[in-house]
């Protein structure tokens, strides 16, 4: 996720550097065309891309905030889990009782805990591509890592053990099944968050719709030079260079934010909210091992 007043303007200016670069030389070539070779009847009417402009913003204010909506919709989804999370620890913590076993208690209450803040990092992981095993040893056994590492998605593979787990404690009688169907619908929950992530992921945004954006956009900036140079003269290379490069960023910008799950700058913060839930369930736990929260040295968190 970008942060706020950290954004290098050499990280905007990379994503068009070659686009507007070849903007620039085509703009000067039809500008030294028309003096060169005394072309200035070869001009079209200013409102033909001012017509055209208008069509293409407003193809790309709508293109703009679908894609916000999609990035919005994933931070929504992450929020949840973050609560998810906390109340599943919670439910852990205060519904179980164990008199005679004391210690078989906090083990299985810190197993089950540990486990849900491994399925976040996992869950995060495996929305990128990446390995969702990465690291996962540190939160679960080694027999728990055989299970999980025989399935294709990981994190639902971890919501298995804890549905295992909780039948356990009905059994062993530290739950009653009240309590059971009060902590399975949190799980429930975590079920849904992670389905409608994979949802987002999988879900392409239509690849018609944004060819159609594409090809409107560059025959605009290829009509621009012709409606503005009888007015401006030389200044028409700058001025159609700036603003073809905001079409463009506008353009660029949705691109980015339309998949959150990509590993890019502009992602949801996956990696520091599952830290944010490491923290907060250890805490819960009362275990003085927290994991130190990382100086931010970048313009974006992942």
């Amino acid at each position: 996720m970008l942060l706020n007043g950290r954004i290098p303007i050499t990280y905007i200016l990379n994503k068009i550097k070659f686009e507007v670069l070849c903007i620039a030389i085509y703009t000067a070539l039809i500008w030294f065309a028309m003096i060169q070779f005394d072309l200035k009847h070869i001009s079209i009417p200013l409102g033909v891309p001012t017509i055209l402009g208008t069509i293409i913003s407003l193809l790309l204010a709508f293109r703009s905030n679908q894609a916000y909506d999609r990035w919005w919709e994933a931070r929504i989804i992450w929020g949840a889990v973050v609560n998810d999370s906390r109340t599943f620890t919670r439910q852990l913590l205060c519904f179980m009782k164990t008199p005679y076993a004391e210690e078989n208690k906090m083990e299985f209450q810190n197993k089950m805990i540990n486990r849900q803040i491994g399925w976040s990092y996992s869950l995060g992981q495996s929305l990128r591509g990446l390995d969702a095993t990465a690291g996962l040893d540190k939160y679960i056994s080694k027999k728990e890592m055989a299970f999980v590492s025989g399935h294709d998605n990981i994190p639902y593979a971890l919501l298995n053990l804890h549905a295992k787990d909780l039948r356990l404690a009905v059994e062993e009688g530290w739950i009653n099944e009240f309590q059971q169907v009060e902590i399975d619908q949190t799980l429930t929950r975590l079920c849904d968050s992670m389905g409608k992530c994979e949802r987002i992921k999988n879900t392409i945004f239509p690849a018609t719709y944004s060819m159609y954006i594409h090809f409107a956009l560059y025959f605009f900036i290829l009509l621009l030079p012709f409606g503005v140079i009888e007015y401006v003269g030389i200044v028409e290379i700058p001025l159609v260079t700036v603003l073809a490069s905001f079409f463009l960023l506008i353009e660029r910008m949705a691109v980015h934010l339309q998949d959150p799950f990509e590993n890019k700058p502009t992602d949801t913060p996956m990696s520091s909210i599952a830290l944010t839930i490491e923290r907060n369930l250890k805490q819960m736990m009362q275990s003085q091992e927290l994991p130190l929260k990382p100086e931010v040295k970048s313009y974006y968190i992942l």
